[in-house]
């Protein structure tokens, strides 16, 4: 298990412990409908990045667990979740255990800047990095350290070119408290270009924020298809990008 060095996470990571002691859950995997109808469109995203049957994966910065326990449902063969809040790990691994999948899913406590152990060759096909980077110190770091992974990375982050969500970031509460701040696609493409990885594929998606009002989520759900299909509209107003990335 990866030592987590002090000065390698943000002061956010005990924002999201209380998060987790406070409610059993990060925020945005609740039960309100925007977050429902987000989380929805990003899972789709994800599970048509990549085929997942029968493959390995590691799931960076997998928090409460909430997504890591949808791969099942893909076919994995086995997935592991890491993330340096402990509690959430504990969160992750009690709803892994409730719902049956402990033989395929686990979950460690481990550090996104040191990740010799998970990169041994074979050991992984894909990794899936889904809402991480805004919360790093050093994002660039971060995929810097991928540069020894041969297989398929899959990164899905918050959309830096919609102007609504750099609102968001300088004025929400949560988004301070949690030390968001979103960056545009293309420095991630970059990023994962200087770790020596092919970007295959970059792309908008999701048109509900997590958590917008019930009426306006499902209008936006609506318009949704349209909006993402509409080149320029769709890279601003879109609130996520999706990459896939390839050693």
């Amino acid at each position: 298990m990866t030592k987590i060095h002090p000065g390698s996470v943000k002061q956010n990571v005990r924002q999201f412990e209380n998060d987790v002691r406070e409610s059993g859950r990060y925020a945005y995997t609740g039960n309100r409908l925007s977050a429902r109808l987000a989380n929805a469109r990003i899972t789709r995203s994800i599970a048509e990045s990549f085929d997942f049957r029968g493959s390995s994966v590691l799931d960076l910065g997998c928090g409460d667990g909430a997504y890591t326990i949808e791969f099942p449902a893909l076919g994995v063969r086995k997935i592991v979740g890491v993330d340096p809040a402990a509690e959430a790990i504990e969160a992750a691994r009690a709803r892994a255990q409730s719902l049956g999948v402990s033989n395929i899913v686990s979950f460690e406590v481990g550090n996104i800047y040191a990740l010799s152990e998970y990169l041994i060759p074979g050991r992984f096909d894909c990794i899936v990095i889904r809402g991480v980077l805004h919360h790093l110190p050093d994002p660039a770091c971060a995929l810097a350290g991928l540069s020894l992974f041969r297989g398929t990375v899959v990164v899905l982050e918050p959309n830096g070119n919609n102007p609504v969500l750099k609102l968001l970031e300088r004025f929400s509460r949560y988004h301070i408290e949690h030390e968001e701040r979103s960056f545009c696609p293309g420095l991630i493409c970059s990023w994962l270009a200087t770790a020596g990885l092919t970007v295959r594929s970059c792309r908008p998606l999701n048109l509900v924020p997590f958590f917008c009002p019930d009426p306006i989520a499902k209008a936006l759900r609506i318009v949704e298809p349209l909006v993402e299909r509409t080149p320029l509209l769709r890279d601003i107003a879109c609130g996520q990008s999706i990459i896939v990335a390839c050693a």
